[in-house]
């Protein structure tokens, strides 16, 4: 082989070197997003309509459920105790409060309410909660017949925006509050904050 040939040769695998080297260093920083700062879902259901339609592609922001605070509002991707599914739900109730729904409407009250022998309390110490979110005259119903929710300490309170269906909080993830069922959600349930949809729209939330 020529000198010419061998110093061909030379830059040409120095070339595909560099190139390799980009590629991984690409799919590292690709991988590292991916697995702990962003993550893609696509909407199943109608469970957040008309916030969400069934279809639409979403990204979730998995750094601040875990260094961030999370808000009442916030939309959150997760998968409750005893489920193999995410659910996306919007924040209701946070830790301290009691979640009263009683006559289609929901009450933010505190952790010292009265409830004497499971009665529903008096809500006019409580502030009724404002969901402009919601469509109009949407009522949100105690599908399960339990209507009163203390959150417990590092703990929020799930519903979605189409409230005529009842697989959030107010049923415990599922079709009833069955004994041992769980009605909320702990941080390590949480797979990340909705921080934007792509499809079919691109919107912040």
């Amino acid at each position: 082989m020529s000198k010419i040939l061998k110093l061909r040769f030379a830059i040409f695998l120095l070339d595909l070197f560099d190139l390799v080297a980009f590629l991984f260093f690409v799919i590292g920083i690709v991988l590292t997003v991916r697995f702990f700062v962003f993550n893609p879902f696509t909407v199943v259901g109608q469970s957040m309509e008309s916030t969400f339609s069934q279809g639409d592609f979403i990204i979730v922001d998995k750094i601040t459920p875990k260094y961030g605070e999370l808000e009442r509002g916030d939309i959150l991707v997760f998968v409750p105790e005893g489920k193999d599914v995410p659910f996306i739900k919007r924040v209701i109730g946070t830790e301290g409060e009691t979640v009263v729904v009683k006559d289609g409407d929901v009450y933010l009250c505190g952790d010292d309410l009265e409830i004497i022998n499971d009665e529903i309390p008096d809500v006019g110490v409580c502030d009724q909660l404002d969901e402009p979110y919601l469509d109009a005259n949407t009522t949100t119903l105690a599908n399960c017949n339990r209507q009163v929710f203390p959150i417990p300490e590092w703990s929020l309170f799930m519903a979605w925006d189409n409230r005529s269906h009842s697989t959030d909080s107010r049923c415990c993830f599922g079709s009833s509050c069955y004994d041992g069922a769980n009605y909320v959600i702990y941080p390590k349930d949480i797979i990340g904050k909705v921080a934007v949809r792509l499809y079919p729209s691109v919107e912040k939330y």
